[in-house]
């Protein structure tokens, strides 16, 4: 960091660090940052992504898009469904997944616009 990005001498707003604090103990902040983990791994955006535009995909159809095994694959929506962004449904021998609800569209869909943007700043 530079000096200019940060503060010149230490001061806080008790005010505001105390209610957002506050704040901080009512909401799950570790899930969000699960969430985010889970999908920051670039096959499993991938996988994210594919579903974001086809609702529901088989594991073979996954494999393909994402230029990986079917066993590969299947670890990483097994990881995504434990942390509640995908779900599946059996239909004889075959597995489609889908994402589990809209709002894991909605946030790739807008991170992918942020990144559109160019905002940045590396």
């Amino acid at each position: 960091m530079s000096k200019e990005d940060t503060c010149e001498i230490y001061c806080y707003d008790e005010e505001k660090v105390n209610r957002i604090k506050g704040d901080l103990i009512n909401e799950d902040i570790s899930g969000v940052a699960r969430l985010f983990k889970v999908i920051a791994e670039e096959s499993r955006a991938k996988i994210t992504y594919a579903l974001c535009h086809d609702g529901e995909l088989c594991v073979c159809d996954i494999a393909h898009i994402i230029d990986a095994s079917v066993a590969t694959t299947s670890h990483h929506l097994r990881t995504l469904y434990k942390q509640g962004v995908v779900k599946y449904r059996k239909e004889g021998k075959l597995a489609f997944y889908s994402l589990d609800d809209d709002h894991v569209k909605q946030f790739l869909l807008i991170a992918l616009e942020h990144i559109k943007e160019g905002k940045t700043n590396v």
